[in-house]
């Protein structure tokens, strides 16, 4: 408001100013000038003080913005993330969420600061005439009408290419990414990547600049009828003044009035063009937001797990409770399961019956797409069925809090994750709720046959592995698969133990003493692991063969073999890589 009123009366004491000077009133001009000074002054003083909120609004803003995205994304299930359309709505939420809030808050202050400055110039404006009111008016119409609708233009050209600007985004994550890097040089594809990054880029550059151009012509020919118009009024109050008509300070004000007027009705008209603009860019952040998982309303309605006991000591309670209505005997059980995953036609998984009961130890094999790593994700409930059930201790899975059903399994992928954290954070991760306990977490190291890595580590536990920070250390895959391994074995809870391939950076020798050692540790148990390694897999108490989304063997390692059928052609094959 301050920053709004000031102006109208700086301009008004310019005219006074202007009067005593012709006047010949040496005091009337210093009183004058002294009254300038003061509310220029006041006028700095608003303009800082604006823009200190804006940026105090800014940061605060952008900080609860992003983690609204964060946590969003937190909450939602594991398909949208295999979903391309959810990320590139994910992408565009996140490209405006630094700005777009901001500007809109920024925008509020402008149009009421434009509003009280308008109304102020044009009552100054009044009093010289009606008709010079409504050209300061009109005159900026048309360029506020042609700048919302390029605003409008370069929203869709925008939204529409975000496919494109994800390849752009990834291609420069690969050129640039220590993930990457030795590939990248080994096989010579820095030309190649970079030749495709730059055609996109090349292309997005003629398309902004086409629009721009267009833009820019549009804004200087409707500019200059706001010029001619603002000229129009100079030379009338000009003349006016020339006949006697006008005082020269009034002239002055009047001046200032309407081309500080004619900016202020700009600005008000700019600024909602902006807010339209804004709009458009912010209901992508606000569809990302609107994001409502189908079991999100089925969470919402489960009991809160503050101060809960152990995971086994839950499902200990679960099983009594539930005794009487016990489908089966405690364990896991798929009954007659079949998943595809979002917006594909064919069948990762299907008809799949199998009962696991509780302590079995279980080997799962399968030529890769096979189906092996969609069946854990269905057990963790990363996934939700297509059609059947999947039952853990007599009760649906889709009935299990989930995260009293996640503190009960804990699982290391293929894929695990290499945390840019120190040693102890990789590994207490597996249990946040325990990561200060460093006792806890050197069982959990021991556990995975991690004891070799970080008694090597310079600082310990304390060490940052990886190369994305200050004195991180790489390690190599095996080394970073015996950590993967150790944060699993962190769940010192959990019953129910997966292991999804996650030793092939592992020797022959290491792998299989990770293997006995996790048979040793997991004998009260029930354990799952995938392998394609049979003198890994014929440990297990059963072993499931999977091809093509169905079960199509099942037994003991001896009576498969004895069966001669697909496990047996696979051992043998692999048999004679031995030979």
């Amino acid at each position: 408001m301050a920053s709004a009123v000031l102006p109208l009366g700086i301009a008004y004491v310019g005219k006074r100013i202007v009067d005593a000077v012709v006047a010949r009133d040496s005091g009337g001009a210093w009183r004058w000038v002294a009254a300038e000074l003061l509310l220029v002054a006041a006028l700095t003083g608003a303009t800082q003080a604006l823009s200190l909120v804006r940026r105090i609004v800014g940061a605060r803003l952008g900080l609860d913005i992003n983690v609204a995205i964060l946590e969003k994304a937190t909450a939602l299930e594991l398909r949208y993330f295999e979903d391309s359309e959810f990320y590139d709505r994910l992408n565009k939420a996140r490209r405006e969420a630094s700005s777009r809030p901001l500007s809109v808050i920024a925008r509020s202050f402008q149009i009421l600061q434009s509003i009280v400055s308008l109304l102020g110039y044009a009552a100054l404006l009044l009093r010289f005439s009606g008709w010079a009111v409504a050209a300061l008016l009109l005159a900026a119409i048309p360029a506020t009408v042609a700048e919302m609708r390029f605003s409008s233009q370069a929203f869709r050209l925008r939204n529409w290419r975000s496919p494109e600007s994800r390849k752009l985004l990834y291609l420069e994550h690969v050129l640039s990414n220590d993930e990457h890097a030795k590939e990248v040089k080994l096989f010579g594809l820095g030309e190649h990547l970079l030749a495709r990054y730059r055609d996109i880029g090349e292309l997005f550059y003629r398309e902004d600049s086409a629009l721009a151009v267009r833009a820019a012509k549009w804004a200087y020919a409707l500019s200059l009828l706001a010029t001619l118009t603002f000229y129009g009024c100079y030379a009338t109050m000009a003349l006016s003044a020339a006949r006697g008509a006008l005082s020269l300070g009034d002239l002055t004000l009047g001046m200032v009035a309407f081309r500080q007027g004619q900016q202020a009705f700009q600005s008000l008209l700019g600024a909602f063009g902006g807010m339209v603009e804004d709009n458009l860019y912010m209901s992508n952040l606000f569809g990302y937001l609107a994001v409502t998982p189908p079991s999100a309303q089925a969470r919402a309605a489960e009991p809160a797990l503050a101060d809960a006991p152990a995971p086994a000591a839950l499902a200990n309670a679960a099983n009594a409770a539930l005794a009487p209505a016990l489908k089966s005997p405690p364990g896991i059980r798929f009954e007659d399961v079949g998943f595809r995953y979002p917006g594909r036609d064919e069948w990762a998984l299907r008809h799949i019956d199998v009962f696991i009961p509780q302590g079995e130890s279980l080997a799962i094999v399968g030529q890769n797409g096979a189906g092996k790593t969609t069946f854990i994700k269905l057990l963790t409930r990363l996934y939700e069925p297509t059609e059947g059930r999947i039952w853990l201790d007599g009760r649906d899975l889709r009935d299990w809090d989930e995260a009293l059903l996640r503190r009960r399994i804990g699982v290391v992928f293929q894929d695990f994750a290499q945390y840019q954290f120190t040693a102890r954070e990789n590994v207490g991760l597996g249990s946040v709720d325990d990561l200060g306990d460093t006792a806890q977490i050197g069982r959990a190291i021991s556990k995975g046959g991690a004891e070799e890595v970080v008694s090597a580590l310079k600082e310990g536990l304390e060490t940052p592995l990886g190369r994305w920070f200050r004195d991180g250390v790489e390690l190599s895959g095996g080394q970073w698969q015996k950590i993967a391994l150790s944060r699993a074995f962190m769940r010192e809870g959990a019953d129910i133990l997966v292991l999804d391939e996650p030793t092939a950076a592992l020797d022959a020798v290491a792998e299989h003493a990770v293997f006995e050692r996790f048979r040793e540790l997991t004998r009260d148990k029930t354990s799952i692991l995938i392998s394609h390694r049979f003198p890994t897999v014929r440990m297990a108490d059963r072993i499931l063969v999977i091809e093509h989304g169905r079960v199509v063997e099942q037994g003991t390692h001896a009576s498969l073999v004895e069966q001669n059928g697909r496990y047996a052609h696979l051992f043998a094959l692999q048999a004679q890589g031995y030979l």
